[in-house]
């Protein structure tokens, strides 16, 4: 750690922060300039709290050397890490599209849309049994009754499961549905407690990003659930929000290639979400891909004009075929396969 003092700083304010480093246990190297004394603490970061120093009289600011995240971090992990959701591989050279419905409807609609995520060439489905929603009277999924449908339906064939967990009571039911992927929605990034919980469980975990998250809050989400002893972490960007209003989101195509130079871990993109439009789906599915992205989740819906919920972006059963063939022309570009 660095703590940089202000120009007006006393030598009794330097002697305050020396007397707190060696407190904690670590040693302090004092730099003396024409100007600005600058002090570095030696040894584990993790015993120094950077507000204790910066409420400190004459501290200007305190930077960290290393980073907060360690198991996520490629500095800890190098190789690049590849999850396994029941022997499909997330990660890696082969890129995987999560498809299927924004909400869980019917049996009918779940047994069509499992249908057409197979046809298409998907090797996994998604489907949300709970839904978080911005208001209160809109429809908040069929809870226990859609996770039936879900598993019914996506059985048949052989699709994975992912679906959103928003209540850590209901992670016990999700155990016992035998959800192959849990997914953390944007709006849950932050929450510690449920964080915490889905680390001590043996399934991979979908993180999407928060909606004004930053890389760091977002990588160090992550770590809460790999310090539990859960390393199956895979990131989905999802999109941020900005003044820009022509769009539901922005999709951050930037994060893909600084998430890849940071974690271990894979990263998928949401362009469903991103855009909110269906017809801007396939650019931005098309731009992640070319970005390296490691997959995509991507709504789809057997009759989008009824859909429930997020009716304007979820593709077609053709459109999501459609959108399969040039997403395997672009992969193929990069030297990956889908």
């Amino acid at each position: 750690m660095i703590i940089v003092m202000k120009l007006s700083a006393t030598d009794e304010q330097v002697a305050a922060v020396v007397e707190l480093i060696r407190g904690s246990g670590l040693r302090e190297h004092v730099s003396r300039g024409s100007e600005l004394v600058i002090i570095g603490a030696m040894g584990d970061e993790d015993l120094l709290d950077a507000s204790r120093f910066e409420i400190l009289p004459g501290v200007e600011r305190v930077t960290r050397i290393m980073k907060q995240y360690k198991i996520v971090s490629r500095d800890t992990h190098p190789a690049g890490s590849t999850i396994q959701v029941r022997g499909i591989p997330l990660g890696g050279n082969q890129i995987q599209v999560i498809g299927g419905p924004c909400s869980i409807e019917t049996q009918i609609q779940m047994d069509e849309s499992a249908a057409g995520v197979a046809a298409a060439g998907c090797r996994m489905m998604r489907g949300g049994a709970f839904k978080p929603r911005t208001s209160p009277y809109a429809f908040q999924g069929l809870g226990v009754e859609g996770l039936e449908m879900f598993q019914t339906a996506a059985k048949r064939h052989n699709l994975p499961i992912v679906t959103e967990l928003m209540d850590v009571r209901m992670l016990d039911t999700f155990m016992a549905y035998d959800v192959d992927v849990i997914q953390i929605g944007a709006r849950n990034m932050q929450n510690f407690d449920l964080l915490k919980e889905v680390g001590r469980v043996n399934k991979p975990i979908i993180l999407k990003r928060g909606l004004s998250a930053t890389i760091n809050e977002w990588l160090m989400a992550a770590e809460y659930i790999a310090a539990g002893g859960n390393h199956n972490i895979i990131f989905c960007e999802r999109g941020i929000r900005t003044f820009e209003t022509a769009y539901r989101n922005v999709l951050d195509v930037t994060a893909i290639p600084v998430l890849k130079r940071e974690t271990h871990l894979p990263v998928i993109v949401d362009p469903s979400h991103a855009g909110g439009k269906a017809w801007m789906v396939p650019a931005l599915a098309q731009a992640a891909v070319a970005a390296g992205a490691d997959g995509l989740l991507i709504e789809m819906h057997p009759n989008p004009a009824e859909a429930w919920c997020d009716a304007d972006q979820a593709l077609s059963s053709q459109q999501l075929t459609d959108l399969m063939k040039t997403l395997g022309a672009i992969a193929q570009a990069v030297g990956r396969s889908l």
